[in-house]
């Protein structure tokens, strides 16, 4: 590959720098001339020569004020635009980032790909952690059926949808990532009341009673935190999910759901049809892409599908949508689930055609952690290829776990949105024409480092 001095990668297109700049040129060459004319003075230059004709079109009284305050107003707007987009490529990239490397990744981060994550719990949060390297027009949509531990409590006692998997979302898309995480998960270990709460479950439960509603606290928090993309609750109500059992049995409560310990016919919602915001339907419609999971399947991924205008747009969108499977078995949920399994229930619980285009697919466990896993009651979610294909499903299989990882079998943020990636732009290169190369975010200049060298969450293994 051909390269350019450094100077001269300036010149690229993409940096939604030289626009501004050259209005603000614009606009302090007007001032010049306008302040030349208003003043009467005999122009110097050449340029001011080519203006003459202007001052025999109009007397100097009526072309000095136009120009003045025109260039006036070129050059203020040109600045302005100018100073936004540096502040905004350096409050993502951090104050230390080279400054062209900043402007090139945050232009093709703001022009990527309108991808939409449905679902919850870590699985969700881990999602966001990769795609966000290739696109800052992502939204979340989350379930807001949990009712265990703090967000239990605080959804009892203050009314409120709860907002633990929020929480994780909107750390996950900040760009203090790593600090945000930290102090959002940090969990109080002692205190009358506070005691089991998480910074984070407290810290949007104040900021709903200030602005008056969740939908209200979320916005203003991402506001604060300046997360890329946006996170949206599935609805605004109250739900409560409810399980029948293959016995007959219901079990409600999404905590209590997986300690049934038996196997899941059927789920719904409490109330039966809940309804979603208007914000969850304009961003479905308007995707390029649709990624379902990873997540615990009946208690994370399907009580969002469970609201009828939430499967009724995904049905109708004609963005691809990607089913993303889990890599082990969940005990009380999906105990001897293959990835047809998965599949068959996301289509038994959506009444809606064209729901799931391709599932991608784990090939690879470290066989020391396997049998870590297996000895509490997990069990990798075999492929079963044939059947997923029958259901009209494509299939991709991608390494998506940390070779060098030993304490948690956890998708790997980055191998995970890399792949995604490659599969949007293999499949459907045609609504993916903003990004250049799924690998490369500024040709000739930047290069997302490899995967060994991506930070990797890791926290021992919690059956």
């Amino acid at each position: 590959m051909m390269k350019f001095p450094r100077m001269a990668t300036w010149l690229m297109p993409g940096l939604s720098i030289k626009r501004w700049v050259g209005i603000a040129s614009t606009g302090f060459v007007m001032t010049v001339v306008g302040t030349a004319l208003l003043l009467n003075l005999q122009p110097v230059t050449l340029f001011i020569e080519s203006l003459k004709w202007l001052a025999q079109l109009f007397p100097a009284h009526i072309s000095g004020p136009v120009l003045l305050g025109g260039g006036a107003l070129l050059f203020y707007f040109g600045m302005r635009k100018t100073y936004r987009t540096l502040k905004v490529a350096l409050q993502h990239e951090g104050r230390d980032a080279d400054l062209l490397e900043a402007l090139f990744r945050q232009n093709k981060l703001i022009h990527g790909p309108r991808i939409v994550a449905i679902g919850g719990g870590t699985g969700l949060s881990t999602l966001l952690r990769g795609v966000k390297k290739y696109t800052s027009n992502i939204t979340a949509i989350v379930t807001v059926g949990d009712d265990g531990g703090s967000s239990g409590r605080l959804r009892i006692e203050h009314s409120i949808i709860p907002p633990g998997d929020i929480r994780n979302c909107i750390a996950a898309l900040a760009d203090e990532e790593q600090l945000i995480t930290e102090l959002f998960q940090y969990r109080f270990k002692t205190g009358s009341g506070l005691e089991g709460h998480s910074f984070g479950n407290l810290f949007l439960t104040a900021m709903c009673h200030i602005t008056g509603d969740m939908f209200s606290a979320i916005k203003e928090s991402s506001k604060v935190l300046n997360i890329s993309g946006r996170v949206l609750p599935s609805t605004l109500e109250s739900i409560k999910l409810a399980a029948t059992m293959e016995d007959g049995s219901e079990v409600i409560g999404e905590s209590l759901i997986p300690e049934a310990k038996g196997k899941i016919a059927r789920l719904r919602c409490i109330p039966d049809n809940p309804k979603t915001i208007p914000d969850v339907i304009e961003a479905i419609q308007s995707a390029e892409l649709i990624i379902l999971g990873p997540g615990s399947l009946y208690t994370s991924v399907l009580p969002n599908l469970l609201i009828s205008e939430i499967a009724q747009s995904l049905s109708q969108s004609k963005a691809p949508k990607l089913y993303v499977a889990n890599i082990m078995t969940q005990p009380g949920e999906t105990d001897g689930y293959t990835v047809g399994d998965h599949l068959q229930a996301i289509l038994d619980h959506c009444p809606y055609p064209n729901v799931v285009n391709g599932v991608i697919v784990n090939n690879w466990l470290p066989e020391p952690l396997l049998e870590k896993y297996q000895s509490y009651g997990y069990q990798p979610v075999a492929l079963d290829r044939e059947r997923c294909e029958s259901l009209g499903v494509q299939v991709v299989e991608k390494l998506l776990v940390d070779e060098a990882e030993h304490q948690v079998v956890r998708h790997n943020p980055a191998q995970l949105g890399r792949a995604i990636v490659q599969w949007f732009k293999r499949d459907y290169p045609g609504k993916f024409k903003q990004i250049q190369q799924a690998m490369v975010v500024a040709p000739v200049v930047v290069e997302l480092p490899p995967v060994e060298e991506l930070p990797v969450e890791a926290e021992t293994l919690k059956p």
